[in-house]
This record gives C-alpha cells, sequence and structure tokens, in this order.
C-alpha cells in the first residue's frame, strides 16, 4: 500500500496573545491508500480541525501536507478548489445538499462544476450501490435523514476522489440508519479503491475502521491497528 495523504508538522493557531488557542499542536501522519481511518477524540480535542486540514478546507498555521505527492498548500486557490474537487469527497454531518437542485443535480454537482461530462456507467454503479436509483427527481427535503445522507455519499463518490473525508456523518442520524449508511460507505469504498477518514465520537462506529487516529488536547496521542490487533 502506498501513501496517499502526508502531514508533516501541521498545526493550527487561532486569535493572539493572551486569546491564542492551539487547535492542532504539530502533527505527522501518512494515510495509506485503501485504508478506512476513524479520528477519535473528546469534542474540542482537534478532530474536525485536523479532518479540515486534511482535506484541504482550512489551511494550517505552519507545516506541509502533501495529497499523492503534491504540496497542497502550495498551491493557488484556484488550483487548490481544483484539486480538492477532483481527488477528494467530502461527506458531512449537515448533508450540505442544495435545497433548490434534485438529487440527481446535487450528486453530479461536482461534475458540472468542473465543466465535465459525467461517467454514467460510475453513476449509475454508485446510486445502485447507495440504493436511491429511485429517488433522483425528489428534492432534498423529500427525503429522510438516512436517504439525505446516502445523497451525500453519493455526491463523494460520483467524481472517483481518491480519498473520501466524512466529518460525523452519522451524528444526525438515528442509530439503526447511522449503522446502514455507515456499512454502505464501507463497503462502497471498498467497491470503487477509496480510502476514507471518518471523523466519529462513537466508539462502536471507530472499532469498525482498520485504524484508529485519537486526539487528545490537539495532539495525535495514539494511532491504533485494528487490523493487526484481529490477527493477534
Amino acid at each position: 500500500m502506498g501513501i496517499i495523504l502526508k502531514a508533516e508538522n501541521i498545526e493550527k493557531v487561532y486569535g493572539k496573545g493572551e486569546l491564542q488557542v492551539r487547535a492542532l499542536k504539530p502533527s505527522n501522519i501518512e494515510i495509506e491508500d485503501g485504508v478506512f481511518y476513524a479520528i477519535i477524540g473528546k469534542s474540542g480535542s482537534g478532530k474536525s480541525t485536523l479532518l479540515h486540514i486534511l482535506g484541504g478546507l482550512d489551511k494550517p498555521t505552519g507545516g506541509k501536507l502533501y495529497l499523492e505527492g503534491k504540496s497542497v498548500f502550495d498551491l493557488k486557490d484556484s488550483e487548490l478548489a481544483l484539486l480538492r474537487r477532483r481527488r477528494i469527497g467530502f461527506v458531512f454531518q449537515a448533508y450540505n445538499l442544495l435545497q433548490e437542485h434534485t438529487v440527481m443535480e446535487n450528486i453530479l454537482m461536482p461534475i458540472y462544476l468542473d465543466g465535465k461530462q459525467p461517467d454514467t456507467e460510475h453513476f449509475e454503479e454508485v446510486i445502485q450501490s447507495l440504493q436511491i436509483n429511485e429517488k433522483l427527481s425528489y428534492y432534498p427535503d423529500e427525503l429522510s435523514g438516512g436517504e439525505r445522507q446516502r445523497v451525500a455519499i453519493a455526491r463523494a463518490l460520483v467524481s472517483k476522489p481518491a480519498i473520501v473525508l466524512a466529518d460525523e456523518p452519522t451524528g444526525n442520524l438515528d442509530e439503526t440508519t447511522g449503522n446502514e449508511v455507515l456499512k454502505l460507505i464501507k463497503e462502497t469504498a471498498k467497491k470503487f479503491n477509496q480510502t476514507i477518514v471518518l471523523v466519529t465520537h462513537d466508539l462502536d462506529i471507530a472499532n469498525q475502521a482498520d485504524r484508529i487516529i485519537t486526539i487528545t488536547d490537539g495532539m495525535i496521542s495514539s494511532i491504533e491497528d485494528l487490523q493487526l490487533n484481529s490477527k493477534a
């Protein structure tokens, strides 16, 4: 397995002087291709800050980030936006769907923004895998929470990203629906050979990952390989 994402001494500081908050202390991490990572930690520990920096959504105060060998934050803003759209899929707790657009339009929005034509075969495979093929003409407010999250996952997968970053994707869902969504994330990522980095406060969810990254007070305090443990 190769290294798809590498962070070197990334840190994030907000404010100055007495008001300064070190949301993320200098951290190093390597994300391997095809592996499912869960990031856990207490509220305010820096989980989402780390995820947003790994996804190029937030610039670090210091350090370097490499995606597929390319230095992410040395890119121009327009180049960074293009890289995010083409190589990173995002799934958020709040779904972030456009209410005035149909399910199909929401899913294909990253492709449209890129000025490209969708890969019809891949699109069909994604919506079939997520069981939303009969909801394409619906609007987000006509869907259940679980269905909205499936649409968000489809949108994240349709551009064939190298890595999928998910921030509490089951946080707004009941336990049964959340487990279904997590199962779909795992199955589709495996099917389409994608890496997952998922932030969660739920240890049951984290224990379904291949590796658990624990954040404590803005620092990566441990990385546990559950695959090795299961073989032991």
